[in-house]
């Protein structure tokens, strides 16, 4: 069985949106900062919600966020 794999252009948006801090992520969508850096490592796969929140901070649809691969 695969590997399936969740991958994020997180950490290039954070630089992009004038080099926004992890902790500043977190306190917009209601996370702590360490779940942040987990996801930006793809040790933790968001949920479906928190996928959403994190697409409209960057103001970018979902795809141009994550990945999902196989």
């Amino acid at each position: 069985m695969a590997k399936i794999q969740i991958t994020n252009t997180i950490r290039r948006l954070r630089f992009d949106a004038d080099e926004m801090t992890q902790k500043a992520l977190a306190e917009k969508v209601g996370v702590t900062r360490q779940t942040i850096i987990a996801i930006e490592n793809a040790k933790y796969a968001p949920t479906l919600e928190l996928a959403f929140k994190i697409a409209r901070v960057f103001d970018k649809p979902l795809e141009d966020v994550f990945t999902y691969t196989e």
